[in-house]
């Protein structure tokens, strides 16, 4: 599939399935983003981009400590659900733009602060939007990043991916720590730091706000139940007496990195 084609398929996606990215509380809330505020030594005067804005949860945080928020995101409907979001909480200094995380439509060196919350593992070209990113970013700007990630043993990198892209068509890839580590200091970046969150995902949940049907969330189950104990353990499944599959548990982590003045 080429890269028009997977974009093509995250619009599609988060069309359809916009106002539960809004309401989702492992996207409204958390540990995380309450994290990426409190670290991002926000002030009055910045410029801030929020990449893949989604909901628009890390743009309406930051809206009433900075100068000016750019809400980006590649699908219309997020940004209209996004725009509805954050002006009923009376934040005027939001522009809602429609823009590709991996051709940012902004000059070199003009934000001050460069966000992206739970959506890389969308992008076909991973490497461009960490490019990207660092361009539009003015030096000794910063990245606040934060995203699913694989684990680091093939076999459960591979089971986590495989059920992300049977649950949603429209994800990529969630990448390892050492990936991103990796890619983010061979751009330009240097680490500052990274936290790591347990993440629970109740599956019925999980399946619904992807939109998935249920005769494909069942085949999903099924799957998942089948895997081997070792893969079970490890993903800490809950599982009821009648075989059930309740949750599971993932992780994500939140990186923030600076560009090399």
């Amino acid at each position: 599939m080429s890269n028009d084609q997977i974009k093509g398929q995250v619009r599609k996606q988060f069309a359809k399935n916009a106002e539960k990215y809004v309401t989702s509380a492992g996207h409204a809330k958390g540990d995380d983003l309450a994290l990426l505020v409190a670290s991002s030594q926000a002030s009055s005067d910045m410029k801030v981009l929020d990449i893949a804005t989604g909901g628009g949860h890390v743009a309406n945080a930051l809206a009433p400590l900075v100068e000016q928020v750019i809400a980006l995101d590649l699908t219309d409907e997020m940004l209209q659900v996004a725009e509805r979001f954050i002006r009923g909480n009376g934040h005027q200094n939001v522009d809602f733009i429609a823009g590709d995380a991996e051709h940012i439509p902004f000059e070199d060196d003009f934000f001050d602060l460069v966000t992206c919350r739970i959506a890389a593992h969308h992008f076909p070209d991973v490497q461009s939007f960490v490019s990207e990113a660092l361009r539009v970013m003015k030096p000794g700007g910063r990245l606040l990043l934060i995203d699913n990630v694989a684990p680091e043993r093939d076999e459960n990198d591979q089971f986590y991916n495989e059920i992300e892209k049977w649950r949603d068509g429209s994800h990529v890839r969630a990448w390892r720590k050492t990936e991103w580590i990796r890619m983010l200091e061979l751009a330009g970046f240097r680490m500052e730091t990274m936290v790591s969150f347990e993440k629970h995902f109740t599956f019925e949940d999980w399946c619904n706000r992807a939109g998935l049907p249920e005769t494909q969330s069942k085949e999903l189950e099924a799957s998942m139940l089948s895997a081997p104990s070792v893969i079970k353990k490890y993903f800490n499944f809950e599982v009821t007496q009648s075989g059930r599959l309740v949750s599971f548990k993932g992780e994500s982590v939140y990186i923030q990195a600076v560009k090399v003045k």
